[in-house]
């Protein structure tokens, strides 16, 4: 599914199921120590595809750490992201010679809990949910705003190495193209001279998961840094 909406120099590697049997390093396991099995089980899983990625990126397998704030630690040259949801898990990587930065989530395609919705969503955005679920009653676009931001979350922490709130950032979302836009509310990190405003994506909805994904190109390759809109 996440081939669909990424660039074709991305990696992608997903599972439906969980694929405990391929084991940890030791340093890996000495972060899911004391986790719970569903953590642990989640973990193994997202490390698996990370190593299916990389390995299509022709990078050689090794652990994959975490950095303090939880975010996986990638090798060299390499940016990336891990999701993982009921039904599917799945890892996004590519060289950062293509891309300055990937950020993809994967959630199921179901109504996003009214008070979580009140937390995720500004009034304009809150608004335009309400005239989008009334017409296409059949696209969870709540849960999708949710997914859209979370991929953005995971595109910026990597750049600015703090956190985004989810009142950070405003997304419009385009229904017909399959895209949307985020534009940042605060101060953005500094990307090749310029100062980075905001992310664009694309995202699908297959079945029951729903995904998003943003994969920025480096500035320099592309023009000004991204506006979001």
């Amino acid at each position: 599914m996440l081939e669909r909406i990424l660039p074709a120099e991305v990696a992608v590697a997903a599972s439906r199921g969980d694929l405990e049997e391929e084991g940890l390093y030791p340093e890996e396991e000495a972060i899911v120590a004391r986790a719970v099995a569903k953590r642990r089980r989640e973990f193994v899983t997202g490390r698996a595809c990370a190593r299916r990625a990389l390995a299509a990126l022709g990078v050689p397998p090794g652990p994959i750490l975490s950095g303090p704030a939880g975010a996986p630690s990638w090798p060299a040259g390499v940016v990336g992201s891990i999701t993982h949801c009921a039904g599917y898990r799945a890892c996004a990587a590519a060289r950062d010679t293509d891309l300055l930065t990937l950020g993809i989530d994967a959630e199921p395609h179901e109504p996003l809990p009214r008070a979580l919705l009140e937390d995720i969503a500004l009034p304009p955005e809150r608004a335009w949910l309400r005239a989008a679920l009334h017409q296409s009653p059949e696209v969870r676009w709540d849960r999708l705003l949710f997914c859209m931001k979370e991929a953005v979350y995971k595109a910026w922490f990597p750049l600015a190495g703090s956190w985004l709130g989810f009142e950070d950032a405003i997304v419009r979302i385009d229904p017909g193209r399959g895209t949307f836009a985020a534009r940042l509310l605060v101060p953005g990190p500094a990307v090749d001279g310029g100062e980075l405003t905001g992310f664009s994506g694309r995202w699908i909805v297959d079945g029951e998961i729903a995904l998003a994904a943003v994969a920025e190109r480096r500035p320099s390759a592309t023009g000004p840094p991204p506006t979001g809109f």
